[in-house]
C-alpha cells in the first residue's frame, strides 16, 4: 500500500530500494496533469552524492554541488544513440521537430554514474551524469567561455609577454601554440625577425589563420597617399576605434606591419577594450546594459580612384551572450557610426551618457600601449577586443597587411587544446 503511494507520485518510500519509476498519467494529456508531488530519490539508500526527482515536465538532479534541471523533450533531443546521433561525424541523426512537445518518460533509472530513460515508444537514451553535468545551463550560465586576461598599459608590461620569432613561429608548432595562447588572452601579440616585404607578411598571416579577402583586397600594402576612402590612408592622427564595424560580421584579426617610415611620430596606440568595457560595468551597471541592447547602425560609403562601396551593418556597441552576460565583441569606431536614428528620442540622452562613460575609460591615459612599429615586427590585434590608433605622422610610411577569419583563428587554438 505504501509502496503504491509513493509510486504514484514519483516518489518511493525511504526504506523502499526503488529506482525505476514509471509516471502513470497519459503522455498526451500532460498539460492536465497535477504536479507532481516533490520528492528526492537517491542513486542507492546510502548515496549523497547523487539524487534526483521527477517533475511534470522536467527532471530534476541534484549530481554533487550542482543543482540541475533538464526539461523532458531536451533529453529526447540530446540523446546519444546509434540511432539519434551519429558518433562518427558528431552530428544529430534524431529529427527534433519530431519529438512530442508533450513527451515524458516511461521509465527512469540512476545508478550511480548513469542516468537511464525509456520513452512511450521503449526507446531508451542514456546519459553519464557528468555529460549532463557539462551540459546544464546551470553549469553554462556561470561559465566563461573564452578565458581572457584584461589588462592595461602598465600591468602588459609588467606581464613580460614573450614576441615570437620569425622562423620559430614557421616552423615549431609548440611555437605556434603559444603564440595563439597569448592572442587569445591578450588580443594583441608579436612576431618578429620578419622580411621586410608583402609576400613574408602573408606567410606569417597565413601561419595563424585563414585571410580574409575584404573590399580592401587580400593583402593591402597601402601609404598615406587617400588611395582609399578611409582616415587610415593619411598622415592624421587615429583616434582608438575598431575596424569594419560596417560588415555584419567584422574582421576578427587585424595583422599589420610596417614596411618603411622616413619621418616622424606614427606610434600605434592600443587599448583593451574589454577592461574598460569591464570597469563601466562595474561603476555604470546600467550603462553597460544599455551599450549592449541598444542597436547602431555603422556606415562605410567610398568613391574614390575607382573604388565604389556601400558598407551598412547594425549592431551595439557591446556584444555579450546572452546566458552568461559574457562581453565577446565590441563595434567601437565613431568614425563610421551614422546619425542615430534608429534610437528613440527618450533613450538618446541616455546612450550619449553611457557611450561618454565607456570613451572616458576608453581614453585613460593608464589605458593605453603606445609601441612603435618598425619595419620586421608583424602585429596581430583581436578586432573584437583591442583597439588600436595611431600619432599622425610626417614623411613617408609604408604599411601593408590583411584581415584574419576569427573562426579560423580559434579553430587553430582549439586544435591544441586550448580554450577559445
Amino acid at each position: 500500500m505504501w509502496s503504491r503511494s509513493f509510486l504514484r507520485f514519483g516518489c518511493r518510500a525511504p526504506w523502499l530500494p526503488v529506482q525505476d519509476v514509471k509516471p502513470q498519467a497519459s503522455l498526451r494529456t500532460v498539460s492536465r496533469l497535477p504536479l507532481l508531488r516533490s520528492c528526492w530519490q537517491h542513486t542507492a539508500p546510502e548515496s549523497l552524492n547523487c539524487c534526483w526527482n521527477l517533475h511534470e515536465d522536467h527532471f530534476e538532479l541534484r549530481y554533487g554541488d550542482s543543482l540541475m534541471r533538464f526539461d523532458y523533450v531536451w533529453l529526447r533531443d540530446h540523446c546519444r544513440s546509434a540511432s539519434c546521433y551519429n558518433s562518427k561525424t558528431n552530428q544529430r541523426s534524431l529529427d527534433t521537430a519530431s519529438v512530442d512537445l508533450c513527451i515524458q518518460p516511461k521509465h527512469v533509472r540512476v545508478d550511480e554514474a548513469t542516468l537511464f530513460l525509456t520513452w512511450p515508444d521503449d526507446h531508451v537514451t542514456k546519459y553519464s551524469l557528468s555529460w549532463l553535468m557539462k551540459n546544464s545551463y546551470e553549469e553554462q550560465k556561470d561559465k566563461t567561455i573564452q578565458p581572457r586576461i584584461v589588462w592595461n598599459a602598465k600591468s602588459y608590461r609588467e606581464a613580460n609577454i614573450p614576441s615570437f620569432t620569425y622562423e620559430d613561429f614557421l616552423l615549431s608548432e609548440e611555437e605556434l601554440k603559444k603564440f595563439l595562447e597569448v592572442f587569445v588572452l591578450y588580443g594583441i601579440a608579436f612576431v618578429e625577425g620578419v622580411p621586410v616585404h608583402l609576400e613574408a607578411t602573408e606567410v606569417v598571416a597565413q601561419r595563424a589563420g585563414l585571410i580574409r579577402d575584404t573590399i580592401y583586397g587580400r593583402m593591402w600594402d597601402f601609404t598615406s597617399d587617400f588611395s582609399r576612402g578611409d582616415t587610415a590612408y593619411t598622415k592624421l592622427a587615429l583616434d582608438r576605434h575598431t575596424d569594419t564595424p560596417y560588415f555584419h560580421e567584422p574582421c576578427g584579426v587585424q595583422v599589420l606591419h610596417c614596411l618603411r617610415h622616413e619621418g616622424t611620430g606614427g606610434k600605434t596606440l592600443l587599448v583593451d577594450g574589454f577592461n574598460a568595457a569591464e570597469r563601466l560595468r562595474e561603476e555604470f551597471p546600467e550603462d553597460f546594459e544599455l551599450l549592449s541592447t541598444i542597436p547602431v547602425r555603422h556606415e562605410f560609403i567610398e568613391s574614390v580612384g575607382g573604388f565604389q562601396n556601400h558598407m551598412v551593418a547594425v549592431g551595439p556597441l557591446l556584444n555579450v551572450y546572452s546566458w552568461n552576460k559574457e562581453l565577446y565583441m565590441m563595434r567601437y569606431n565613431n568614425y563610421d557610426r551614422t546619425p542615430l536614428n534608429i534610437v528613440a528620442y527618450d533613450i538618446i540622452k541616455r546612450w550619449y551618457k553611457a557611450h561618454r562613460h565607456l570613451t572616458t575609460e576608453l581614453r585613460k591615459p593608464e589605458n593605453e600601449l603606445w609601441i612603435k612599429l618598425k619595419p620586421g615586427k608583424v602585429l596581430f590585434i583581436d578586432n573584437w577586443r583591442v583597439l588600436h590608433g595611431r600619432e599622425s605622422f610626417t614623411g613617408y610610411r609604408q604599411l601593408c597587411g590583411c584581415y584574419l577569419t576569427r573562426d579560423d583563428i580559434m579553430n587553430a587554438a582549439r586544435r591544441f587544446g586550448l580554450v577559445a
